[in-house]
């Protein structure tokens, strides 16, 4: 009962340590070991240890996946400012990039 236990949370501890590229393989090894050691507590009181963690580390693994790609400003996770300003001198409408710090033209162009 206690083995898959274990090796859910060794596999989580080993991908975590070896992984160095960025949020998002972090978070999901910790997703996936969370998740593991959550389903297999659920999979004890139902009666299949093994099941539930294997679910549960699924679960945890790819909500940890999406997690840091959002940290990481992937997935999703930033949309730019597309509020329109009108410039009555030129008659036309630009906005502001936050990201940049630049002002364009709506229709991209730099201002």
């Amino acid at each position: 009962m206690l083995k898959p236990i274990i090796a859910i949370v060794g596999t989580g501890v080993l991908a975590a340590a070896c992984t160095a590229t960025g949020n998002t393989e972090r978070s999901a090894a910790g997703g996936a070991v969370l998740g593991g050691l959550a389903g297999a507590a659920i999979g004890a009181v139902s009666g299949d240890v093994g099941t539930g963690a294997a679910v549960g580390a699924a679960v945890g693994g790819t909500v940890g996946a999406v997690h840091g790609c959002r940290k990481d400003g992937g997935c999703g996770a930033s949309t730019p400012n597309r509020r329109q300003y009108y410039d009555e001198r030129a008659g036309r409408y630009y906005y502001y990039d936050s990201g940049t710090g630049r002002y364009y033209w709506e229709n991209g162009s730099p201002r």
